[in-house]
């Protein structure tokens, strides 16, 4: 094993794990980057400084206790630190995976200009999987309290939420419309960036635990949030944001142009034999794909048209790279596996008849920053062009999509449509129905997996406090007589 010196940094430079082939990675969908050998993780978690103010930790939006559990595993105990991994983080495996560091924990990194930082993402991830080969697994040591709450919604907010509640003694039972939880963990991240199994195996650690899982539910439909209300001590809402933004632009509706959520979803229920029946595959084997957007789930979309076989894909982004809003891991691993971009482009119109054929663009050059300090694109006059495509993605990101029975139990929304549930309010982030709890892009707005599992394990926070108090439940809203639903248990 390494001997950790004040030097280390400097003699052993950032190095992340090996990365399959281009070649050989886009011609399936497993994760493209290996794990970790333990000599190396232990190398790599030795570079840390441990620094006396740990910007990586404060950059973090769950404050993982980095420098402590990297420090843990440099002396060998990985069991260790995957024990504090899991106090801050319910969903480490996962978000040692996906979250953009480079934006974040290791973007804060002292390391990171002129030495390199920290491999922080690959060594949670390290920590996770090798502590669960040990045979560790997350447990709960408190007497149960005798309450239950039942939440809305499996994805990454759902699942902290319930995480933090059953370690508490608080029974969660979690409902949510798809077979299997994750959201859009399991359904719209490819598995090129995480593959299904790590979150089914979550789904069973969480089950050990003692959180029970409805699924196959809509809630709304097969049972109204009013039962929920009457029948558990506390309701958390997780629904996310699944609406897709437009780009209001003629051709929006021509075959062949597709919204990028229901691309990736129809990908990943076929790669993983969950299509429903008379749902279609959307696929583009020997076609000239274009991708209009610049975010994380473009690059899904372009990496995932790339192994499906497509004869080109370009993507269009109406900025520079410099601002685009997407991780710089991901567009460098698009580049390798041969995705074209185009910069400083903005679509006017989608082309073609009974079919696409193009799509035309206008040139654009950055202006003053915005309201959010970003450079504002300005179109170039007369710089009109016409790229060819068999196919169009849409993605231009997500926005809030409240159910229509908010208001019917009285929780209320903001202009935007995000649930009101203040982080700052005497039990944090309950709504304007004092027995509901929200958290996740439905209060914020489209963002990280780890801001969601924040807010997820926040409102879990806000609850317990709220069942301590001893409030009594408001009456439902709306005429509940009559209602009863043989799932709620």
């Amino acid at each position: 094993m390494p001997t950790k010196n004040a030097h280390h940094y400097l003699e052993v430079p950032r190095q992340e794990p090996v990365k399959k082939r281009h070649d050989l990675r886009i011609q399936s969908f497993g994760e493209i980057y290996t794990q970790y050998e333990n000599n190396m993780a232990v190398s790599q978690a030795n570079r840390c400084l441990g620094c006396g103010v740990p910007y990586c930790k404060w950059q973090c939006p769950v404050t993982n206790h980095i420098p402590e559990w990297l420090k843990l595993l440099s002396e060998g105990n990985v069991i260790a630190a995957a024990e504090l991994s899991n106090q801050t983080n319910s969903l480490p495996e996962i978000c040692g995976r996906i979250c953009p560091q480079d934006r974040l924990c290791e973007g804060a990194c002292t390391l990171h200009d002129g030495f390199g930082a920290v491999t922080i993402g690959s060594i949670e991830q390290f920590i996770s999987e090798e502590a669960f080969r040990q045979g560790w697994r997350p447990t709960v040591n408190v007497p149960p309290t005798g309450k239950r709450v039942a939440v809305v919604g499996a994805g990454p907010a759902g699942l902290a939420c319930a995480d933090i509640l059953v370690r508490n003694g608080v029974h969660p039972v979690v409902y949510d419309q798809q077979p299997e939880i994750g959201g859009l963990l399991t359904f719209g991240i490819p598995p090129f960036k995480l593959e299904k199994e790590v979150v089914l195996r979550r789904r069973a650690m969480l089950e050990e635990m003692g959180v029970t899982f409805i699924l196959n539910h809509r809630v709304g439909k097969d049972t109204s949030l009013g039962q929920l209300i009457e029948a558990y001590d506390a309701v958390f809402l997780g629904l996310g944001t699944y609406a897709m933004r437009r780009g209001n632009f003629p051709g929006e509706a021509l075959p062949g142009v597709h919204q990028a959520l229901p691309y990736l979803v129809s990908n990943i229920r076929h790669h993983m034999g969950w299509m429903p029946d008379g749902q279609e595959w959307v696929q583009f084997k020997d076609q000239d794909v274009v991708v209009l957007g610049g975010g994380d789930t473009a690059m899904d979309c372009v990496r995932t048209a790339i192994r499906q076989g497509a004869s080109s894909v370009t993507c269009i982004y109406r900025r520079d790279e410099a601002n685009m809003p997407g991780s710089r891991r991901e567009v460098a691993n698009a580049k390798e596996e041969g995705v074209q971009f185009i910069w400083n482009a903005q679509p006017e119109a989608i082309l073609g008849g009974t079919a696409v054929t193009g799509v035309r663009v206008v040139s654009t050059e950055m202006g003053q920053p915005d309201a959010k300090g970003r450079r504002t694109p300005q179109v170039v006059p007369g710089s009109e062009q016409t790229i060819p495509a068999d196919a169009v993605v849409l993605a231009f990101g997500f926005q809030p999509n409240p159910a229509p029975w908010f208001t019917q139990y009285g929780i209320d929304t903001d202009e935007t449509g995000r649930v009101l549930a203040p982080a700052e309010s005497q039990f944090p982030y309950q709504t304007t129905n004092p027995a509901v709890f929200a958290g996740g892009d439905m209060v914020r707005g489209s963002d990280l997996v780890v801001t969601a599992v924040y807010e997820g394990r926040q409102a879990a926070e806000g609850i317990l406090q709220y069942l301590q108090a001893g409030i009594s439940q408001p009456a439902a809203y709306g005429n509940l007589s009559g209602e009863s639903s043989p799932c709620i248990r």
